[in-house]
């Protein structure tokens, strides 16, 4: 009872404060270039007093970060199975083919996965979680993809494909950008909707502190304006729909 009442004491007392401290929040390098700015300045804006940290790195070190308690929050690609862990599904990003735009497939106007037999392809590390929905589509449509280069850095994907060594299939958030400036081209594949989801996972406890509870509300705030999928803006520019 005693315990009971000092909870409810804490979170009266959280309630009517200004927030201040320390938050350590962790996410992939994508996450922290597409997500991260829009939704910190959004935090920033109610709670200033707030101190943020950032970590990045693999999915890998950063479920360790948060094990040990050196990150409160992560922002990661999921699945994430680890029972001392809550996770939270926030985002479902629809993951892209993206070439250069004077590349063959380009001028298609529909893209099957027949095409991409013995396309040279730049792909994330086979380690992480984006990379296994790529693997499982190249899985169920009998592709071996010529792979040219791995690497979880998503600037160095693209960077390679506007230099033509290859084409990816990446989330449109981290093209979107570029296919509207015209430097890349994407699209969707035929007959297939590929999609990766992102999550916010956390160490178990009996209370989430509030710190964490308002990233929450800021993050619900600024989703509406991320870049998820082509829309009917960029469908008239450099993406396809080929669904």
């Amino acid at each position: 009872m005693f315990g009971d009442i000092k909870e409810t004491m804490t979170l009266i007392g959280e309630s009517q404060q200004v927030l201040g401290g320390t938050i350590r929040l962790a996410g992939g390098m994508t996450v922290c270039m597409y997500v991260f700015p829009m939704l910190l300045q959004e935090y920033r804006r109610q709670h200033s007093a707030i101190e943020v940290k950032l970590i990045t790195g693999t999915s890998q070190r950063l479920l360790q970060e948060i094990r040990s308690g050196a990150a409160d929050l992560g922002f990661i690609t999921l699945p994430v199975n680890e029972p001392e862990l809550v996770t939270v599904p926030a985002m479902e990003e629809e993951m892209l083919l993206v070439a250069h735009p004077s590349h063959p497939l380009a001028k298609k106007q529909r893209i099957v996965p027949h095409d991409l037999e013995q396309q040279p392809f730049v792909l994330f590390e086979a380690v992480s979680n984006s990379r296994r929905v790529v693997d499982g589509f190249f899985a169920k449509e009998g592709i071996e993809p010529r792979i040219v280069m791995e690497t979880e850095n998503v600037e160095i994907i693209k960077a390679l494909v506007r230099s033509e060594m290859g084409i990816t299939i990446i989330p449109y958030q981290a093209v979107a950008r570029e296919v509207r400036s015209g430097q890349l081209f994407c699209a969707r594949i035929s007959g297939t909707h590929l999609v990766r989801q992102t999550g916010w996972v956390y160490q178990r406890s009996n209370r989430i502190p509030r710190m964490i509870e308002e990233m929450f509300k800021a993050y619900e705030r600024v989703l509406p304006r991320l870049d998820l999928s082509p829309g009917k803006r960029t469908a008239s520019l450099k993406s396809r729909d080929m669904s």
